[in-house]
Parts: C-alpha cells; structure tokens; sequence
C-alpha cells in the first residue's frame, strides 16, 4: 500500500465478510451503520461473532471512502466485463464505439476513472465548439430601456430612476449545461479519478466556470429532455452524466471535501439492463414496454416493469418482472404481485427473471395465470444469454 493510500476492505456482493475486532476502528464502523445500514448487513464484534466484525453488501458494488485510512470496496459477484456490458445497455452507451476501450478495466474504478476522461474530454471539445446557449427570459430594473419596457410600473413610480425591462438573454447558463458542471463537480469529490484523468477533469469544469451557475441536478434531469441539430452530441453527455449522478451519493455542500461514496445498485441495473436489451433486441412481430403505468384508482398506481406485446395488435402477451437475487423459491409475495399484474393487463402469462436459476423453478397457474420462473443469466456472454431467455419466452406466449 503506498504511503497516505487508505487502507482498502474488501467484499462481494452478498457474501458475508469477517474482519478482526482492530482491523476496523468502532468509529468507521458506527459511521457505516449510521449511513449503509441499507446497502450493507453489520454487525459489531461480539461473542456472538467471534469476537469479530461481519459485513455483507446488500446488492451493491462500487467504492466507499471511510476516512483517510479506510476505504471499503464492495465487488460485484458478475463478471466484471459483464458488469460493464450491464452499464452500457442501462444507460444506452452500447452505439458508441469509443466505449469499446472500457472493456479492457479490470475494476470498477477503472471504468468509473475511464468514463470520467471520456466526458470531460468531451465537454472540453464542445467548449472549444461553444456551448449549447438559448433565449431565456428575464426581467430586471436598468437605467436604459432594454427590450420591452414596464410602462405601467414607470407611471406609477415615475421617480425612480430603473426602469423595469422585460427581456431575452441569449445565455450558455442553462440546464442543459448546468447538468454538465454539476457532474463533473461529483466526479471531482468522488476521489476515483486516476492522476491521469483528474487534471482533464478540472481543466473541464474550469472551462465551464464563468458561464454556468453550478446547481445540484439530479440524474431525472437527464431524462427526457429535448435535442435538436445544434445540441445533438448533448444526448450523449446526459446519458453519461446520468450514470455519474445514478450512482454517486448527492450531496449540495459545496465545500465539504469528504470524498463521495460511488455506489451501484444492482438489483435497478439488472432491471434497466433488461429491460433494455429486450427492446434493442426485441423479435419481428414483437416488441416490450418498459415500466408500463397502471391506475388502481383512488390516485394510486404501480408500474410493471415489462410487457411484451403483439406488434400488429398492440396486445399485451406477457408481463415480466427482474429478481435479481435468486432465492430457492419465488416468494410468495412476488407471485401475488404478478398475478396481479397480469390480471390487470388482461394477459394469461406473467413471467420472473431471475440471473441464476432456481433450486426450486416456478412454473404454477392461479385461475388462467400461468406464472413461471426464466433465467437471463449474468455469467457468460450477455447476448447469448439474452437469445437463450428468448428462445425460452417466446413459445410461451
């Protein structure tokens, strides 16, 4: 370990990982449960224990910096070229072919640091293009009239001597490239950056300073926002930004210099990851809804995560649900829900996927409703086993 790197603690996702009693300070570990008590099972050393610290991350890889000492890694138990194949689809980078590189990181970080450079890389060309920049309203007292003019509060105030003008500025400082300073503002406080891409990433962020305000933007702030032939190549820097924001705490402090903890959720990127491969992948005569909207009534609603529906008639075929962790059996809840769903959709078919197969496969009927367990395995090739799931699917509906 090189001298003032923090000591790093390692774990796999879902695997309980014991530590001696010294090897963590009771501080770090009361800190960890005040603040991943979600995201991490902990328990202190006691005589239950052995004497010894056991901790087990709850589905989620990625870096948590504890103090200056210590760091906890958390590993995913996929692949991690898959992992990154996972990344890719979720946030709809798979088109871009300078992403080819990232396969060849053989960490996380790798790909977090790698990703980064690739951003700020990107932002540094298009400041030196000239950033996106539109009319915004504004209003402001002048001592010179500057488009319309507030007649009625120059009467009614004819002693003072600003003058209330409404007006359009042609102005970078929007949100389009605020969400840019904002993330390269997180990537910063991450501490992740190798010593080769934390220069070009402030470099990036000084580029944007003077021209955008900087103001906390969430990873929604990505989604759904217009483009058009002069800020075509921003769609790109959302998608990125939004896998930055997705997966690093938030924070508005803006000079605090704790480094961010960098964490994936892997049970909402198993889903996303699905989710969105069977939609770029979708057999003719086919195609899948994603996170379909359903009225309960009584302004109550809940979201099935997937439907695969008839191309010519737009019905629906099957609905599908992601587990990603893979019990012995399905829970009985999960059941419930899909039999629900499907009799709200008025389908026949309702459909678990899990990555692994289960020791007890579901395959059961409630009325009309056939549930049933399918694997789209996170262990080999990701589009194999993506034509395996289809092949699996498909004679069912």
């Amino acid at each position: 370990m090189k001298s003032g790197q923090p000591r790093i603690l390692e774990l796999t996702e879902y695997a309980t990982q014991s530590f001696h009693s010294d090897e963590i300070p009771e501080a770090v570990g009361i800190e960890l449960f005040k603040k991943y008590k979600n995201q991490l099972n902990i328990d202190f050393p006691t005589y239950k224990t052995g004497n010894k610290w056991q901790l087990k991350s709850n589905g989620w890889v990625g870096y948590i910096p504890l103090s200056t000492q210590f760091a906890l890694k958390l590993n995913p138990k996929v692949p991690i070229k898959n992992l990154f194949g996972m990344l890719e689809y979720a946030y709809t980078l798979k088109s871009f072919r300078f992403l080819e590189g990232l396969m060849d990181c053989e960490s996380l970080e790798e790909f977090y640091s790698h990703l980064a450079y690739v951003l700020a890389q990107r932002i540094l060309e298009r400041c030196r293009k000239g950033l996106y920049r539109t009319y915004l309203p504004k209003t402001e007292q002048l001592s010179y009239v500057r488009g319309k003019l507030d007649v009625r509060q120059a009467i009614q105030n004819p002693w003072n001597i600003k003058l209330k003008c409404h007006y359009e500025e042609h102005t970078a400082d929007i949100k389009e490239n605020q969400i840019l300073a904002w993330t390269l503002f997180i990537i910063g406080r991450s501490g992740l950056c190798s010593e080769r891409v934390s220069p070009t990433v402030r470099k990036a962020y000084h580029a944007l300073q003077g021209l955008v305000t900087l103001q906390p933007c969430s990873s929604q702030y990505c989604i759904g926002r217009q483009y058009n032939r002069l800020n075509e190549d921003y769609r790109l820097l959302h998608n990125i930004c939004r896998f930055f924001l997705d997966n690093t705490a938030p924070t508005h402090e803006r000079g605090d210099r704790t480094m961010l903890p960098f964490l994936v959720d892997m049970a909402k990127l198993y889903e996303s990851f699905v989710a969105e491969w069977l939609k770029e992948n979708a057999p003719k005569g086919y195609f899948f809804k994603q996170q379909h909207q359903v009225e309960i009534g009584q302004n109550r609603r809940f979201s099935i995560d997937l439907l695969l529906c008839d191309a010519a008639t737009g019905e629906t075929l099957a609905v599908l649900d992601t587990k990603y962790k893979a019990p012995d059996k399905a829970a009985d809840a999960d059941i419930h829900q899909m039999v629900s769903y499907a009799t709200t959709t008025k389908c026949n078919q309702a459909i678990l996927i899990y990555p692994k197969q289960l020791t007890q496969p579901l395959d059961v009927k409630s009325d009309d409703i056939q549930i049933r367990s399918l694997i789209f395995s996170l262990d080999d090739n990701l589009d194999s086993a993506g034509q395996t799931f289809l092949k699996n699917l498909l004679p069912l509906c």
